[in-house]
């Protein structure tokens, strides 16, 4: 009992907790698989979602938008609003939307009643991430702290290599209503293995204060924080409209989309799995070259993208840097912020669903607007901002501020 107390002094946990947990380890693990691929499984289906809907690709885009924006606002407030309450039963309730919003999603007979799906696992998604790995922490001893925490995130990445490729070919299967309701059964697993695996996990009293925007006070937290946000705002300005974009330019068959798609999850996942030695010794160079990395590939796909191959060799490599750089930025939280890790990913949370939603929103316009180009090419400026933000935020720590 001792270990917990000195990971999360303000929350209670039961005897039980420390014998047995790993089997609710593994439980987030999966809820975290069903999160990923409920939250980006609209980017696979973008095209057959409009046709159906009867809405432009820009709207259908917008599937991101709304999800990340009230993933903001849940994660901003979901620590105070619920004191006191049950973790256990909160994970619960929130997988329990989840189901909802998949059903909802998957039967929606119109533009308006998608869109209150996606909000509903926009609700999901922040308060999930904003406790999941505080939860993991109470899970188990100290010392195997670290390993819960990657089996957490593998659920992640599994999924990054699963979703769009999986939701490419089953909206090809059975079309994009039984490629979202997929995800349902999954959920109801997560919900009824929860609820057999964890303990009850009250939330104590803490004389912290409960606003997560006093952190941004710290110029090194500010600047980090902005870089975070430039680079999800530039990698999903792009990423959100991959399936038009080889549609129509690169005039890829479904067959040909999925392969792709999986090919970029495959390369995320390699990624993640070799960014850990990078960050070792130092976390700044890792966050400057990626994004200036993808900013580059951004305008190969402007040059090169009606070729399939370079396309598909471009986004590959667009793959591994951009599903590994969030390990890079969850360690310089860690490192940034030891004593305040739950308030600082709470910020986390809000700073990158914030950017998702902007990215996916602004790429949106500018693809109906302006098509491709005009998308690709500021997310290649946006990226080359996140750079510079990193590197500020290097000289700010080296300067000890």
């Amino acid at each position: 009992m001792k270990e917990v107390s000195e990971i999360s002094p303000d929350v209670e946990v039961e005897p039980e907790a420390i014998s047995g947990s790993w089997s609710g380890v593994l439980a987030m693990s999966l809820g975290a698989f069903a999160l990923i691929a409920s939250e980006f499984m609209p980017v696979s289906l973008l095209t057959p979602i409009a046709a159906d809907l009867q809405i432009s690709e820009g709207q259908a885009g917008q599937a991101i938008s709304v999800s990340g924006a009230f993933a903001v606002l849940t994660s901003l407030f979901i620590s105070s609003l619920t004191r006191g309450l049950d973790r256990k039963r909160l994970l619960l309730g929130l997988i329990g939307v989840m189901i909802v919003s998949g059903s909802v999603v998957s039967v929606a007979p119109n533009y308006l009643i998608f869109m209150l799906g996606r909000a509903l696992i926009g609700v999901v998604i922040g308060g999930f991430w904003s406790m999941s790995a505080a939860t993991v922490m109470r899970l188990v001893e100290e010392h195997h702290v670290p390993r819960a925490l990657a089996i957490l995130n593998g659920g992640n990445a599994l999924a990054t290599v699963i979703a769009a490729p999986a939701g490419s070919f089953l909206g090809g299967l059975i079309g994009w209503r039984g490629a979202f309701f997929c995800v349902v059964p999954v959920a109801v697993i997560v919900f009824l293995w929860q609820l057999v695996s964890l303990p009850s996990m009250m939330s104590g009293k803490t004389h912290a204060s409960p606003n997560v925007f006093r952190l941004l006070k710290k110029p090194l937290v500010a600047v980090g924080m902005a870089g975070a946000g430039l680079f999800f705002m530039g990698q999903f300005s792009l990423f959100t409209y991959v399936r038009p974009f080889l549609e129509i330019v690169a005039h890829v068959n479904v067959s040909t989309l999925s392969f792709i798609l999986l090919l970029i999850g495959v390369s995320g996942l390699v990624g993640t799995l070799l960014i850990g030695g990078l960050l070792k010794n130092s976390v700044y160079p890792v966050l400057i070259i990626i994004p200036f990395i993808m900013a580059l590939l951004a305008v190969g796909l402007l040059c090169l993208g009606k070729s399939i191959v370079m396309s598909a060799v471009i986004l590959t490599i667009w793959g591994m840097f951009a599903t590994s750089a969030p390990v890079g930025w969850w360690t310089w939280l860690a490192r940034t912020l030891p004593n305040d890790a739950e308030a600082g990913g709470g910020l986390m949370v809000a700073v990158v669903q914030l950017a998702i939603t902007m990215g996916a929103t602004c790429g949106g316009i500018l693809f109906d607007g302006s098509g491709y180009r005009a998308t690709f090419g500021v997310s290649a400026l946006i990226l080359t901002a996140a750079s510079f933000s990193a590197l500020m935020a290097n000289r700010i720590y080296k300067r000890g501020v």
